[in-house]
């Protein structure tokens, strides 16, 4: 049964992340930044670089949000990141903070379905994803999209929470994850479901080894994870 924001109501996984990531956008990248500690900026900088080495042209940013990872690529020297996210508040957020840098001619933000992309095969020189696809409503469906839009020789970069794994940190992190973070989350973000989703979503997603499983099963090459943080989250690079 897929793990969803908002229990009590009969709408699918998909429909309910885009209500709760328009529900809590305003307040989205504050909270981000604030519990994790700025981390989070950390990760995606290291995320990045890994794909120095491919000097991608073309990039397309998997569930972009307000559009941080889309701007961190920059730091590649593209030609165009484009940026696809569900949520039309998101989204928003991800305009005015573009439209501020002055990087409209770099970066540009659509409304789009991360499991039925609308892009050719074989368009992109890399496909990113921070944070999203633990939300897709169909992992594999997803996954098989964003090989579907990549060219062969491309790379994924693929950021993604974990399950630390070893004593104490598993321990201090669940207490934070299921106890702390969640009161602080509601808080602040006034959405009753949105910080109990995201640890209920990291808890039953298929991390490490079996996440690499699936990006291999979908025609994925070298695919690669590489765990951050005491393994509180991990990067998972591939190849098609």
């Amino acid at each position: 049964m897929a793990v969803v924001p908002y229990k009590e109501l009969n709408a699918g996984k998909k429909k309910q992340v885009a209500d709760m990531f328009n529900n809590i956008s305003k307040r989205y990248d504050f909270l981000n930044h604030f519990l994790s500690l700025g981390i989070d900026i950390l990760w995606r900088k290291k995320a990045i670089r890994m794909l120095e080495s491919a000097k991608p042209g073309l990039i397309l940013d998997i569930a972009t949000g307000t559009g941080d990872f889309a701007i961190e690529a920059l730091a590649l020297n593209p030609k165009k990141v484009i940026g696809v996210d569900i949520s039309e508040g998101m989204l928003e957020m991800g305009h005015h903070k573009i439209k501020k840098m002055k990087l409209e001619d770099k970066i540009q933000l659509e409304l789009g379905d991360s499991e039925k992309l609308l892009f050719e095969d074989n368009k992109f020189d890399a496909v990113i994803v921070s944070f999203g696809v633990r939300n897709f409503e169909n992992l594999e469906r997803g996954i098989s999209d964003m090989y579907r839009v990549l060219k062969p020789g491309g790379k994924t970069v693929i950021v993604e929470f974990s399950k630390p794994k070893k004593f104490p940190f598993k321990q201090i992190y669940n207490f934070y994850f299921k106890s702390v973070l969640p009161i602080i989350g509601r808080l602040i973000s006034k959405d009753r479901a949105a910080y109990t989703y995201l640890p209920e979503s990291v808890q039953s997603f298929p991390d490490g080894n079996n996440f690499l499983n699936i990006l291999t099963e979908v025609g994925f090459k070298k695919a690669e994870c590489k765990p951050l943080t005491f393994g509180i989250s991990s990067i998972y690079i591939a190849e098609k």
